[in-house]
């Protein structure tokens, strides 16, 4: 496999981040992640092999202050 980078939304599911989407380009995860409401991350990672080696948070609305 080689490198690959893509975007990913998050979403708060009470303590805990759970993965909910994938999209190789910004402004479609970005849309995405907006329409979703609160306790939601965009981020942008980078896989080599299938694993992430890079995971950058580009944005987060609403997550409780308790919920860095």
């Amino acid at each position: 496999m080689a490198q690959f980078e893509q975007f990913e939304v998050w979403r708060l599911n009470g303590e805990r981040w759970e993965f909910a989407a994938s999209f190789p380009d910004f402004e479609i995860a970005s849309a995405v992640a907006r329409s979703r409401g609160r306790g939601v991350r965009l981020l942008h990672v980078t896989y080599d092999n299938g694993t992430p080696v890079t995971q950058e948070v580009l944005f987060e609305i609403g997550s409780p202050r308790e919920h860095p």
